[in-house]
């Protein structure tokens, strides 16, 4: 008898609607789906409405709890909490000497209209600090001091005494490891303010997950794509604001082969859009009630256009679309209206808006969604496919009011939509340096079929719709990986400050719920900011022992990669290390796992074959061979190394033994006769 397959388990929180899939593990296919309202009023917040969905996932698919590998879910619930000041009251103790508390504090600051944020502030030199709390009705400490990302001992101990005591606490040294005492310490405050009510939801989930008889732990999803355990959560809730729009992207990574693109998830109200740049995601400090944090979330360009967008009118043409959508402002849409109901329906611009009355009146908005479908431009099998005859005809009517046919009043709303999102598109593309002519556009989201197509034929891009569009979000978090952070302030780092960093990254991956031995680290080095940064991400060890991925030979990893790659030159292999291909074409190259999924694309690259035990000596001579002399200093090349199907990055490096050290800490532990890939890109001084 065939075993069951292993199955990943993802949950999108949106703010309407909660959406739960199961994915294959070996596949990576979606084999079920459910959605359910999300419970923003129930007792237990939107945990509620996760735990609804799970029952529903594994109660009408017969799904047995016991084959589940992975469970994760997204939520907007900290993102909420903050722009709609649902906050608790935060004290933020400060320790140090006086002129250190002073520059601790920061001042009040709105996180929303109408709503301060200003917690109070307590002094924490005279050990009387809890005392002070408990008796100003503080629901959550904050607690800061200068160098703490170094000398932790005193932040930690007095947040372990809060907790000890039932007060939900954290500390500057928890959120972050970047020096910076305001920013930090603001940081740690908000974080603070919305420890309370995601304890609540975590423990609750959590809670739910055990009682189902699910044997892997849930996992919840970060801000820059990953996932951590429910511990991690329990202390930094903060790391899962914008949590939504990373898992559209995570999504589009791991379900449709990205290297360089434009990730474009379109809902009812919105569009949001991200960046993927060498198969990776794009990365920004984010900044609250327009004050500066120290967290990392994914760069995401958030406009108000979507499928369910109104369409505003004046002097017999459209001037705009959005912000309001359909759904919020209480319209029916004309694509999904029955045609009877339109033909009944007639014209009506009060307000600017266009729209019918039907004979009841109902109220019925044409949306770019509606657009679309009377174009015929929406594919059958899509999501956004609605009534061609309904939308047709009410596009008829409201144009036969503005003095335009049907196509071209159609046309003219689906043109305005794509103004509106070509400013956003150009934006990105120049922050980025994506090229023009090989970034590709993919659509995610409920509206994706409606929007994305024409936006794409019309500037220009390739494009495509992703498999499943309408849950891309929880399959990107049914897929995501487990992912920490390390960064430091570091002048002039040693190779061993960097191995350093780079093991206290892997450490938080795996205590964040990661399986130690599929880890990948990612080390950069800022040297105009004196910034080190290693980010590791792996699988958990359950996830990771239930794949069986399917592979793709070498005719298929090359043909992957000739699709990313430009020039006319021939496509070949040049170099192999288990797991990873590297194929060139004289211009580029391009690393290719086992699956076929092409992991980066290298620009002037050079790719070396060494033994692991040999690795400094032929790094040693490609860095002095790959090293640029320039008016402003010598620039040392990129350096990749490829084994097990893993890429250790080491970026931006001042010194050759920088790298070095890395590569053997990278390599600690390995058959010094195995075949391992370096990767040398060559940098302009």
């Amino acid at each position: 008898m065939d075993e069951a397959p292993r199955l990943r388990i993802g949950i999108d929180v949106g703010g309407t609607f909660t959406d739960v899939v199961a994915v294959d593990a070996a596949t990576r296919r979606m084999v079920a789906s459910v959605k359910v309202a999300t419970t923003h009023d129930h007792p237990d917040g939107v945990a509620a409405g996760i735990v609804a969905g799970l029952e529903r996932l594994l109660g009408e698919h017969a799904i047995d709890p016991a084959s589940i590998a992975f469970i994760a879910h997204s939520t907007t619930q900290a993102t909420n909490a903050l722009l709609e000041g649902d906050v608790a009251k935060v004290g933020v103790v400060t320790l140090g000497n006086r002129l250190a508390r002073a520059f601790a504090r920061f001042a009040p600051f709105a996180l929303a209209e109408g709503v301060r944020f200003a917690p109070t502030w307590l002094d924490g030199h005279d050990g009387s600090a809890l005392d002070r709390a408990r008796a100003a009705g503080i629901e959550a400490l904050a607690v800061s001091e200068p160098f703490a990302v170094d000398r932790p001992w005193r932040e930690v101990a007095l947040v372990a005494a809060a907790r000890a005591q039932g007060l939900a606490a954290t500390s500057g040294s928890e959120v972050s490891t970047q020096y910076g005492l305001r920013a930090r310490t603001r940081t740690a405050a908000l974080n603070a303010a919305i420890l309370p009510r995601m304890l609540r939801t975590s423990r609750v989930t959590a809670q739910a997950v055990a009682e189902a008889r699910i044997p892997a732990p849930l996992m919840i999803m970060r801000s820059d794509g990953g996932v951590m355990d429910v511990a991690e959560v329990e202390r930094r809730p903060i790391l899962t604001m914008l949590s939504g729009p990373a898992a559209g992207i995570a999504g589009a990574l791991f379900h449709e082969n990205v290297t360089d693109g434009i990730f474009i998830e379109v809902g009812g109200t919105s569009a949001d859009c991200s960046v993927i740049r060498r198969g990776q995601p794009q990365m920004r400090p984010a900044r609250i009630g327009g004050h500066r944090t120290l967290l990392r979330t994914l760069d995401v360009r958030t406009i108000a256009i979507a499928g369910g967008s109104l369409v505003r009118v004046a002097g017999g043409r459209v001037v705009e679309i959005g912000p309001r959508s359909a759904h919020i402002a209480g319209y029916h849409y004309a694509a999904f209206s029955a045609p009877g109901v339109i033909a009944g329906a007639r014209a009506d611009l009060e307000g600017g808006i266009a729209a019918l009355v039907g004979l009841e009146g109902e109220r019925i908005a044409i949306t770019p969604t509606c657009a679309a479908n009377a174009l015929g431009a929406v594919p059958d099998s899509a999501f956004a496919h609605g009534d061609a005859e309904s939308a047709r005809l009410a596009c008829e009517r409201v144009g036969e009011a503005l003095g335009l046919s049907a196509d071209v009043f159609a046309r003219a709303v689906l043109d305005r939509a794509t103004e509106r999102l070509r400013a956003t598109l150009d934006e990105l593309i120049a922050d980025y340096g994506l090229d023009r002519t090989n970034a590709v556009l993919v659509g995610g989201g409920g509206g994706a079929a409606a929007l994305v197509p024409y936006v794409a034929q019309r500037l220009g891009f390739a494009h495509r719709i992703a498999h499943d569009a309408e849950v891309i979000s929880p399959l990107g978090v049914a897929l995501a990986l487990v992912r920490d952070v390390v960064e430091r302030t570091i002048v002039d780092p040693a190779s061993d400050d960097l191995a350093r960093v780079r093991r206290e990254a892997v450490d938080a991956a795996i205590a964040s719920g990661a399986a130690p031995d599929r880890v990948e680290v990612v080390v950069e080095v800022d040297t105009a900011r004196n910034r080190v940064r290693a980010t590791a991400a792996g699988a958990t060890a359950l996830a990771e022992g239930a794949q069986q991925v399917a592979t793709a030979d070498e005719a298929a990893q090359v043909d992957a990669a000739a699709a990313h790659l430009r020039g006319d030159g021939s496509v070949r292999i040049v170099a192999r290390a288990t797991g990873l291909v590297v194929v060139a074409n004289g211009k580029e190259s391009a690393v290719v796992d086992a699956r076929g999924v092409v992991r980066l694309i290298l620009a002037g690259a050079v790719s070396y074959t060494a033994r692991a035990g040999n690795v400094d000596r032929v790094l040693e001579r490609a860095i002095d061979e790959h090293t640029n002399f320039g008016d402003v200093g010598r620039a040392l090349p990129d350096v990749f190394l490829l084994r097990a199907g893993r890429i250790g990055t080491f970026a931006g490096m001042a010194e050759a033994a920088q790298i070095i050290g890395l590569a053997r800490d990278e390599l600690a532990g390995v058959d010094p006769d195995e075949a391992v890939v370096l990767v040398v890109v060559p940098k302009r001084a």
